[in-house]
């Protein structure tokens, strides 16, 4: 059964391009020209990845991603014409997984989409590896215990002091990579290439504004984290004595 895949876009062209070429790649695509027709069509329905506009007429994009992220956890991929550094990784802030920058390569957003999907589903079938080895205990389980923090791989389900979490896929995956090797340091393009595939080709910056997501959920006092540690001048780590 094929993905099916959901565009919000207002130009009808670059709609349509989008989406017909996407077809072409073997995914049902539905179309829609403003967020309350998306999330009118999306009611009842298993949509496996969602590309927004930033930009639409009446519901804006990010009142959209904000939204969905209500009722799913189904990868966001955002086209944005934004170009201030700062703007882009706001997309990430409200709970987008990826986004490209308006004029994009039609070639590129299919390889982006293929990898968010696997990304995606080799959660919810627990088959994601970080490349390491890890003890006997953690091997053969599918649930990960750091101090107050459990994590259900299988489940995709956080847990902080028995209080379920909300995350998106790739603050999951982030969280999943560290937590499995703690006092291991990974470098923010160790991290990218671990959480969205070798051939992501986005700001490599991106993974401090999801490691920022992930401490104001995870974390008691998010600028004084314990779990989440900054390794200056080198990237992250997850905290060892817990």
């Amino acid at each position: 059964m094929p993905y099916t895949l959901m565009i919000v876009e207002d130009e009808h062209q670059l709609r349509g391009i989008t989406a017909d070429y996407l077809r072409s790649t073997g995914y049902e695509v539905l179309e829609a020209a403003d967020g309350n027709e998306a999330l009118r069509m999306a009611e009842g329905k298993q949509i496996s990845l969602y590309i927004l506009d930033w930009m639409l007429p009446g519901m804006e994009g990010d009142a959209l991603c904000r939204k969905l992220r209500e009722s799913t956890q189904a990868p966001i991929l955002f086209l944005t014409a934004v170009s201030e550094e700062m703007d882009k990784l706001s997309v990430l802030e409200i709970g987008a997984d990826d986004y490209m920058t308006k004029p994009f390569s039609i070639r590129e957003l299919a390889v982006r989409v293929k990898v968010l999907l696997r990304r995606a589903f080799e959660m919810k079938e627990g088959g994601e590896s970080d490349g390491t080895m890890h003890g006997s205990n953690d091997a053969e389980s599918d649930v990960l215990k750091r101090g107050r923090l459990v994590l259900d791989i299988k489940k995709h389900e956080v847990f902080v002091n028995s209080n379920p979490v909300e995350l998106t896929f790739t603050e999951f995956k982030i969280l999943n990579i560290l937590c499995k090797s703690p006092g291991r340091v990974y470098s923010r393009m160790q991290l990218l290439e671990l959480a969205m595939g070798s051939s992501y080709a986005g700001y490599e910056r991106t993974i401090d504004t999801h490691i920022r997501n992930l401490r104001k959920k995870i974390e008691h006092h998010p600028d004084e984290p314990e779990l989440i540690i900054t390794v200056f001048g080198v990237g992250y780590k997850f905290g060892e004595n817990l």
